[in-house]
């Protein structure tokens, strides 16, 4: 069973602003350079699309009622969401704050047949938070997605084990993952046009042009997708800290502890496919008396540099301090996951060079080890947290 909620950011901001219905609503920061977070099924009819710069959606549908984003809340919902699904089978495999795979085998006989299980699932949602989902069922997870997708909004779609490969080859090829507008371009070059047309093309004639892709999505053209539902639980923040060996006031050394832990940060973030919407600091005194402090920002981030940017502003923002630093902390908080995100390009290319740099120095790190390739201001002699000692990089 996939699980999906209806424009979900628009769909909570409704519940409290409810003469917004049946019009265009768009959630999102306004500006030049932000984008669309979530659009509502009326403005969604003038072209708007998630992801899309605010704009261009604003050109396309100037009557658009423009709401910022409140993402606590909207985790708030898909805690009560996710403990939803929870209820009904434990085999619950998260996939973004709005949408889950299901497992629901289990369940039948406490339950009842898969349909009832789904219009279960539909009704509490819709009475206990105020929202619809669309539900899509079949013996697997590419297939209930696709069921999901085409029947929103607020629908349910049952495909059964004998009526899987009829459904699937009467599709466009795009419907297959692993199918986006290039390959796409591709396969038409070969007439290949539809799924039955990829169901009926030789696995090795698909590996030649498509290369290892080719097998995956003849394999999902004839509905194959043996993958289980693995319940994972998605991580709520990421982040380090150290304690210094001795405390200190040092502006230039916290300065530096700060990149430091927004790379581990950062790194962490990268390695575990989630991107950040939140940045804290913490800071702990020589009298162990604690203070935090948090700013959530426009795009999510990923790059240790802008979180090493929002991190230094926080720490300005504290003003002077009144006593010695023990420990100081970097967290990423409101995680998403970054194949589910549209990070938002910057006309300052500089972002962009630094999450491509990044990106590579990940890769010599796990080719050579942690210590392989350091920012110049990392490798310079430090006394390092917890040892005390001076110690050239």
């Amino acid at each position: 069973m996939h699980v999906d909620m209806d424009a979900f950011f628009v769909s909570v901001e409704l519940r409290t602003r409810p003469e917004l219905r049946g019009k265009p609503v768009i959630v999102g920061f306004p500006g030049e350079r932000s984008v669309v977070l979530s659009g509502s099924y009326e403005a969604r009819a003038f072209g708007v699309k998630s992801a899309m710069p605010m704009a261009v959606a604003m050109r396309m549908c100037p009557q658009a009622v423009i709401i910022e984003p409140r993402h606590k809340l909207y985790y708030e919902v898909s805690g009560q969401l996710m403990a939803i699904f929870e209820s009904v089978t434990g085999l619950v495999e998260p996939l973004s704050v709005d949408e889950a795979f299901l497992d629901v085998t289990g369940a039948l006989r406490r339950l009842g047949p898969p349909r009832g299980i789904g219009e279960l699932i539909r009704r509490r949602v819709a009475a206990e938070l105020g929202i619809t989902a669309s539900v899509g069922i079949a013996e697997t997870k590419f297939v209930a997605k696709i069921a999901s997708t085409r029947c929103k909004p607020d629908g349910l779609l049952l495909i059964t084990p004998d009526e899987t490969v009829p459904y699937l080859h009467s599709l466009p090829v795009g419907a297959l993952w692993g199918v986006g507008a290039k390959t796409g371009e591709v396969l038409a070059k070969m007439g290949i046009r539809t799924v039955a047309d990829v169901a009926a093309t030789p696995v090795s004639a698909l590996k030649k042009v498509l290369g290892a892709t080719g097998e995956h999505v003849h394999r999902l053209a004839w509905g194959i997708d043996p993958r289980p539902v693995t319940p994972v639980r998605l991580e709520k923040s990421i982040g380090a800290e150290e304690t210094f060996a001795t405390d200190t006031d040092d502006d230039a050394l916290l300065r530096r502890e700060l990149l430091r832990l927004s790379h581990r940060t950062a790194g962490r973030l990268r390695s575990s496919g989630m991107v950040a919407r939140t940045v804290a600091l913490k800071l702990r005194f020589a009298d162990f008396s604690t203070v935090t402090r948090s700013r959530t920002v426009q795009t999510p981030v990923d790059s240790a540099q802008l979180i090493y940017a929002v991190a230094l502003q926080l720490l300005e923002s504290l003003g002077s301090r009144a006593m010695a630093v023990r420990l100081v902390g970097v967290r990423a908080e409101q995680l998403e996951e970054t194949a589910r995100t549209s990070l938002q390009l910057s006309i300052d290319r500089r972002d962009e060079n630094w999450r491509a740099a990044e990106q590579a120095l990940d890769e010599v790190t796990r080719k050579f080890g942690n210590k392989s390739v350091l920012p110049a201001r990392l490798m310079e002699p430090e006394n390092r947290p917890g040892d005390g000692a001076e110690r050239p990089a």
